[in-house]
């Protein structure tokens, strides 16, 4: 076997990308791996010893257990991968993963803090770089919580994507590359909207692939970007985090739309197992097994399936006594 190291890297990333997956951070992690063995003359797969291994995951310092399990997995993927290409006969990998500690319950906003989330975003004030900041970041933030959207879904977003007849979002190259059709309501709708009448009076016809949300009219809002702004704002909100709670993150919206979308359904006598599909395809998973990691229970969930099982139970109990 003779094709050098980054070649085979090269061959693994377009196998990945070929069945959807995006693997962006993964990629850097394997460029780290091809520098390192470049660096130490390591020109084929099949020179990575677990000794080099050891070495180059040394050299990486990684303080949290989630990133340096993260390279590994990067690693452990593509010499994996090799194995089954015949490349090696095994894996050279003998590193473990770090033991990580228990994650901590993902922040839920209610619809109090929400709002206070949005109102606060609707009065930032402008920046020499950024015209219009505030009901910028308010219509993104609105359609994280409002719709359950990714963050870099949300940011990713182009003039061409809003379907206004119909009332939908095209959401195009979600996580793993899958697209889908989001509907929203008539609030939503508002926002949008008026997104899109703010792009149209910064300068001439807008084409379809024009940026939705951006500052430059050129390239889309960073998620990176977005995340700092809502932290800045969620701080000077200093909104209590129950214990065992995570501090808010961008991503905790999608959380909270996911929790409340259960919530609603029983506060309306309406089964959730029966729904869950409809969630899973909404939010862009592929089963309800990927939409179940963001129903996290809350003491207003417990409160409310209490009630169902005390209804549904009551006859039972009546016709004991009898």
């Amino acid at each position: 076997m003779t094709e050098p190291l980054p070649d085979t890297v090269e061959r693994f990333l377009a196998h990945k990308r070929a069945i959807g997956r995006k693997y962006h951070s993964e990629e850097a992690e394997l460029r780290l791996l091809v520098r390192f063995a470049h660096q130490h003359r390591i020109t084929r797969i099949d020179r990575l010893t677990p000794m080099v291994l050891e070495d180059f995951f040394t050299s990486r310092e990684r303080c949290r257990p989630r990133s340096f399990n993260h390279l590994v997995g990067a690693i452990a993927y593509l010499l994996d991968w090799a194995v089954n290409q015949g490349l090696l006969t095994a894996s050279p990998l003998r590193t473990r993963r770090r033991r990580t500690s228990p994650d901590r319950l993902p922040f839920l906003f209610d619809a109090t803090q929400a709002r206070r989330l949005l109102d606060a975003a609707a009065v930032l004030p402008d920046n020499p770089r950024a015209a219009q900041r505030g009901p910028t970041y308010q219509a993104l933030f609105a359609l994280c919580y409002g719709l359950g959207l990714r963050a870099g879904e949300v940011c990713g977003l182009h003039i061409g994507d809003v379907d206004v007849q119909r009332g939908l979002l095209v959401v195009v190259g979600g996580k793993f590359g899958k697209s889908r059709l989001v509907p929203h309501g008539p609030r939503i709708a508002g926002l949008i909207g008026a997104q899109v009448e703010r792009r149209r009076a910064g300068g001439p016809a807008l084409d379809p692939d024009a940026p939705l949300f951006t500052f430059d009219a050129r390239r889309c809002i960073h998620p990176g970007t977005a995340s700092q702004t809502f932290h800045q704002l969620v701080t000077s909100l200093d909104l209590p985090v129950p214990a065992g709670v995570s501090p808010p993150r961008l991503h905790s919206l999608r959380h909270s739309f996911a929790v409340g979308c259960l919530l609603r359904w029983y506060r309306e006598g309406i089964d959730p197992s029966s729904r869950l599909f409809q969630l899973s395809t909404f939010m862009g998973h592929v089963d309800p097994v990927s939409t179940a990691v963001y129903l996290t229970i809350t003491p207003a969930l417990l409160e409310q399936a209490n009630q169902r099982f005390e209804a549904f139970a009551q006859p039972a109990r009546t016709e004991a006594k009898q």
